[in-house]
C-alpha cells in the first residue's frame, strides 16, 4: 500500500517538478484555483439480489437531474457502482455537482418530493451515508458517459503539514498531470476534494478522476509511473505532508453527465 501511494503521488510530483507535461506558463494557468464546486454523494449498500432494482430506481431521477443541468443549477450528475467491494463499504452511490451549496440542496429537495427518498429499494439498503464535498481544483469535458471508470484516492495530511498543503499539492503536483491527461482525452473529469460538511477528519482530501474506458485507467497509471521514473527523488516532497498509512483507493463504474 505504501509503495502504491508513493508511486502515484511521487509521480505527480515528478511531473510537476520536471515540467514533463506543460510549460511553466501553461502550468500556472491550468493550476489556478477556481470558484468552489460542491458535490453531494449519497452512498448505499444493497443486497446483490436488489441491484437490478437500484438501476431502475435511479432512472426515475433523470428528469430532475437533466432539468437542473439545463437550468444551470447543476454542472454534472451521475451514479457509481462499486467494483472493489469491502465488507462494510457501499455498493452504489448517486452524486450531483453544483457551483453553489443551494444548488445541491434544491435538487436534494426535488428528489425528496418525487418520492426517491422513500422508494422501496432504498428500504432494502443495509447501509447509507451522505457526504458533501467542495473542490477548488477541477476540470471536465462536457458530455455524457456510460460505463466509464472512476478512481478515487483518499489521503490524510500529517499534523505537521502547512495550512495550504492541499493547495500546494494540487497546484504543483496534481493539476498539471491531470490537465495533460484531460487534453489527451484519457481523463474526462478530475477534482481535488475536501469535505464541505465534515463527517471525517478535516485533514482528509480526495483526488478523483474519470476515464471513458478501462484501458484509460491503465494509461493514467502508466503516465504516473513514467513521471515517477523521471525523478525518483520526488517522493519525499509528498511524504513530508501526507500520511501514507491512511491512503485508500476506490474504483467504480460510472454513468455521468457534465454540462
Amino acid at each position: 500500500m505504501r509503495q502504491q501511494f508513493r508511486t502515484m503521488f511521487a509521480g505527480l510530483c515528478a511531473a510537476a517538478l520536471l515540467g514533463t507535461w506543460t510549460t511553466a506558463g501553461a502550468q500556472s494557468a491550468e493550476a489556478k484555483e477556481k470558484p468552489p464546486m460542491y458535490t453531494y454523494v449519497a452512498s448505499w449498500a444493497f443486497p446483490r439480489a436488489r441491484w437490478a432494482e437500484v438501476d431502475k430506481a435511479g432512472a426515475a431521477n433523470l428528469k430532475i437531474f437533466d432539468k437542473a443541468v439545463a437550468t444551470g443549477t447543476l454542472v454534472g450528475y451521475g451514479d457509481d457502482t462499486n467494483l472493489v467491494h469491502q465488507a462494510e463499504g457501499s455498493t452504489h452511490d448517486t452524486w450531483w455537482s453544483s457551483m453553489s451549496m443551494a444548488g445541491l440542496l434544491n435538487v436534494l429537495e426535488d428528489l425528496s418530493k418525487n418520492g426517491s427518498a422513500t422508494s422501496s429499494v432504498l428500504a432494502t439498503a443495509t447501509k447509507h451515508e451522505d457526504n458533501l464535498y467542495v473542490s477548488r481544483f477541477y476540470n471536465w469535458h462536457p458530455g455524457s458517459w456510460k460505463g466509464a471508470y472512476t478512481h478515487t484516492a483518499a489521503y490524510r495530511l500529517k499534523p505537521s503539514a502547512p495550512d495550504d498543503a492541499i493547495e500546494m499539492l494540487a497546484k504543483h503536483h496534481i493539476v498539471p498531470i491531470m490537465e495533460k491527461l484531460l487534453a489527451a482525452g484519457t481523463v474526462v473529469e478530475y477534482e481535488v476534494d475536501e469535505e464541505a460538511i465534515h463527517t471525517q477528519s478535516p485533514d482528509m482530501f480526495w483526488v478523483t478522476y474519470i476515464t471513458p474506458s478501462a484501458e484509460d485507467q491503465d494509461k493514467v497509471r502508466a503516465a504516473v509511473r513514467e513521471a515517477f521514473k523521471a525523478n525518483p527523488f520526488a517522493g519525499p516532497a509528498a511524504d513530508s505532508m501526507v500520511d501514507s498509512a491512511a491512503h485508500r483507493d476506490y474504483l467504480s463504474q460510472t454513468n455521468g453527465v457534465y454540462k
